[in-house]
Order: C-alpha cells, then sequence, then structure tokens
C-alpha cells in the first residue's frame, strides 16, 4: 500500500473541517479532507440548521400573534408535521451528495472511513468496507473532529435509551412528554421547541437556566417557558433513570420521580478525540486539543486543531473564525511568506477570548457578545453596567405588542469602551453584529454617540444606554 501525499489533511468533515480544506487550496496548497459519517457535520444535520428549523415556525406564529390586525388573522395551530419535513428539508434528508460535489468543485479530494493518526504527519484511514488508505502531509495535519454530547454519570442513564441533541433533533415525530436534563442553550431551545409542538416538557437543571448568560436572560426565558406550558425545574439533581413500558423515570434526589415518553439529556459536550490514534503523537486519546492562537496543538508544529475539538468556543461560527485563521497560516508557514501572529492579526483567533457573539434561539431570543459582568470582574475589569428595558423602545412597541426584553452594556471603566452587551428579546439576534463590532473594535463611547440608530427600531436601544451612562462621562 503506497501512501497518498498531501499538502494538508483534515480530519473532518464539518462546516470548520470544509473551512479549512478550502482555505489552504485557495492558498495554492493540495488538500484532503476524511469523513467517517456525512460531510456536512454536526451542524448541518443534527445542531444548528434542523434545531432551528424546529424552532422557527413557534416562534413565527407567536410573534404574529403579538401583532394586533394580524393576530386576528390566525385560525389555525402549528403543523407539526409540516415543521418536521421542512426540517428535512434543510438537512437535505440526511444526504450529503451537495456537500460532497461542493468539494469536489472546490478541489478538495474526500476520502471516506475513520482517520486515524499513525505518527508525525500520518493519518490511516478505515473505510466502511475495511479498506485501509495510508496519507502523508507535506505541512500539516487539522483535526476537525468536533464534539459529542456528554452523558452524566446518573446510573441507570446509558440503558435507558436516552436522546441526545441529535435525536431531540432529528426525530420524526414530537412525543407526548418529554424530560430534559440541562439548562443549557441546548435544553432551553429543544424545550422551546417541543412544548411548541404540544409536548408536555419537563426541564430539569441544577443550576439556573442558561447560567453562563447574563442573570436576566435565564430569568426570563424561564418566565417564557413556562408560559409555553413547560414544567421548569431548578436546583434539582438526578440520582437514577430507568426505561420500562415505553416511559423512562428520573428519579430525584428529593424522592420525587418523572416519568416522560422520552428524555433529552443536555448537559454538556465532549471532545471526539477518543479513538484519533493521538496516543501515537504523545498526546491523550479523549482529550480536548490545547492551542495558541494559530490553532496549532501544543509541542506540535505540524498538528493544527480547530472548532469544538478545541474547545475555545464551541460555536461553528467560531469555529469557521477560526478555520479561516488556521488555513491562512498554514498556507503562510509552507509557503515561507510573513507570519501576523500578534492580537487581531490575520493568522490568529483572538477574538476567542473576549469577543465572542452567541445567540440561543429560544423565545425570546438571547444575544450577546463579549464578557458578562460577572466575567469582566473576574478578568479585574473595572466596570460599569448600564441596563435598560427594551420593551421601552420605540421600535420595540411597534414590534410586538406588549414587548418584553431587556438590555445590558457593561462597560470598561478605564478604556471607555464596551465589553460585552446582552439582549434579550424577540429577533434581537439580528442586533448582534452591531454590538460585535463595537466590541471588537474597541469603539470609544464618545465615537459611539455618532452611530445614530434609525428611528423606529429596537435598536435605538444603543442611544438610551448611552444616555444612562452619560455623556459627560463618556
Amino acid at each position: 500500500m503506497s501512501p497518498t501525499h498531501y499538502d494538508v489533511i483534515v480530519i473532518g468533515a464539518g462546516a470548520v473541517g470544509e473551512n479549512v480544506a478550502d482555505r489552504v487550496v485557495q492558498g495554492g496548497l493540495s488538500a484532503v479532507i476524511v469523513e467517517s459519517e456525512l460531510v456536512g457535520g454536526e451542524c448541518s444535520y443534527w445542531a444548528c440548521m434542523p434545531s432551528k428549523a424546529l424552532l422557527r415556525s413557534g416562534i413565527v406564529l407567536r410573534a404574529a400573534r403579538a401583532v394586533g390586525g394580524a393576530k386576528e388573522a390566525i385560525t389555525g395551530d402549528l403543523d407539526v408535521a409540516a415543521i418536521f419535513a421542512r426540517r428535512d428539508n434543510f438537512t437535505s434528508h440526511y444526504q450529503d451528495d451537495g456537500q460532497a460535489g461542493w468539494l469536489d468543485g472546490a478541489g478538495i479530494d474526500l476520502v471516506r472511513g475513520h482517520g486515524r493518526l499513525s505518527g508525525e504527519k500520518t493519518v490511516t484511514v478505515t473505510a466502511a468496507d475495511g479498506t485501509i488508505t495510508k496519507l502523508i502531509a507535506n505541512h500539516a495535519v487539522v483535526i476537525s473532529t468536533g464534539s459529542a454530547a456528554l452523558l452524566p454519570a446518573i446510573t441507570g442513564l446509558a440503558d435507558s435509551a436516552p436522546w441526545t441533541s441529535r435525536e431531540a433533533t432529528s426525530a420524526t415525530h414530537a412525543p407526548k412528554s418529554l424530560t430534559i436534563i440541562g439548562g443549557g442553550v441546548v435544553g432551553a431551545e429543544m424545550a422551546t421547541a417541543y412544548a411548541s409542538f404540544g409536548t408536555e416538557v419537563t426541564l430539569l437543571s441544577r443550576g439556573p437556566i442558561l447560567a453562563g448568560q447574563e442573570p436576566f436572560a435565564g430569568e426570563l426565558v424561564t418566565a417564557a417557558l413556562r408560559e409555553l406550558g413547560a414544567t421548569v425545574h431548578t436546583a434539582v439533581s438526578p440520582v437514577s433513570v430507568s426505561r420500562g413500558d415505553g416511559f423512562t423515570t428520573v428519579l430525584l434526589e428529593d424522592g420525587s420521580s418523572i416519568i416522560s415518553e422520552e428524555l433529552l439529556i443536555a448537559t454538556g459536550r465532549t471532545p471526539r478525540t477518543d479513538d484519533l490514534g493521538l496516543d501515537t503523537v504523545g498526546l491523550t486519546a479523549g482529550d480536548w486539543l490545547s492551542t495558541d492562537d494559530t490553532l496549532r496543538v501544543t509541542g506540535h508544529e505540524w498538528l493544527y486543531a480547530v472548532g469544538d475539538v478545541n474547545h475555545r468556543a464551541l460555536l461553528t461560527h467560531q469555529g469557521k473564525y477560526q478555520a479561516r485563521a488556521a488555513g491562512d497560516v498554514i498556507v503562510a508557514r509552507a509557503t515561507a511568506t510573513d507570519v501576523f501572529v500578534k492580537p487581531w492579526g490575520a493568522h490568529v483567533a483572538t477574538a476567542d477570548h473576549e469577543a465572542v457573539p452567541q445567540v440561543t434561539f429560544t423565545d425570546p431570543e438571547v444575544a450577546s457578545v463579549g464578557l458578562t459582568a460577572a466575567a469582566a470582574e473576574k478578568a479585574g475589569y473595572d466596570i460599569r453596567v448600564i441596563d435598560y428595558n427594551l420593551g421601552s423602545v420605540a421600535g420595540s412597541s411597534l414590534h410586538a405588542d406588549g414587548y418584553t426584553g431587556q438590555a445590558r452594556m457593561v462597560v470598561d471603566e478605564k478604556r471607555r469602551v464596551v465589553l460585552g452587551v446582552t439582549f434579550v428579546g424577540p429577533d434581537v439576534s439580528e442586533m448582534l453584529h452591531a454590538a460585535t463590532i463595537a466590541v471588537v473594535a474597541e469603539v470609544p463611547l464618545n465615537r459611539l454617540w455618532h452611530a445614530v440608530p434609525a428611528y423606529p427600531t429596537i435598536n435605538e436601544v444603543w442611544l438610551r444606554l448611552l444616555e444612562n451612562y452619560g455623556r459627560a462621562s463618556a
């Protein structure tokens, strides 16, 4: 078996791996991508796209019911079967012909099978039929295998056929009842979706809902879930799970139990690195891969890790951002051209540290970027926090009758720049990029006064936040 040589080998053909490969090919290098499942990865088939497709119809219907003149025209409820059919269109009915075709058109070779490192710059691929292909990289190997749902150590859980995010987003029908363990993004979003479908949803969380966000975000989402009919319990911990007669029983610490048709576990993620041959290059199987800001794995000049697998920011858009930086720096190093590794340079993922945007597509949405007030204080910043009722903005009252929402701006008092922004409310995701620019560009507050928000839009909240901060101090 003669090995095949490429300049760059990418293990994992999700959105992140695709972007790395595309970037290096555009830079004049050859690339092959190795994939054991569907080309397009988690985001295309089991995460970002299907989950948002499941959420969107209910959000649109409730939005119409919140506007006088529109709500009177609504005579029906959600067609849940049509929602699942729409989801299937977004996932290409779980066929990857289109994405594989895109690779071919981009000049990227594809090898299907399970790829493992088998030494420095060497990847051995085992196909489904047992065929072995050996690949050797001239310059770099990139690991982009993502993460998988973490199953906590709860007695009986593994034997109870629980759903993870994959089963929740690829389900073919809505169960009559669903228990969700975990109050993070996946738990809150899927509780919103399935409660919209008429499923009896019970959400269990050890801490507050959306604990990593500003406290008011979780409070508003919790209230909305309850209004949708979901039962939300916080400060609770399951001790065992059992399944029988088509139902799952979750026993809680206080001795009470919850019985449902299905159980979704949404308690975190674990890296897909347990069967990658990491031990052949001195790394530990099952670990997250630590990298520098150029996404190069610590201690290995030829090895890169992008996306969830490096645990920097477990978000598709951040992984694609990392992919652009990694692809460009691999090309620069391979061609002995200038490498720019200072913060905010062309070859680094600086934004991963304190400028990450994120949207939780609950109803209301939570859109945030940068540091929360708690995170900023922990990082040692001297901060001032400005809060404003988003429902008091003229554009909000036009957007929906009884619009409910909240905005927060976290300011670094020393430099007079914005460290973080959080919006909670209907459709606030479309406001996030302006906040992201303000945080990334470190726009001084006295300059932000000249960024005039159009009237009457919800974006007028920027003026209200600045007014409450005070022009004199800006």
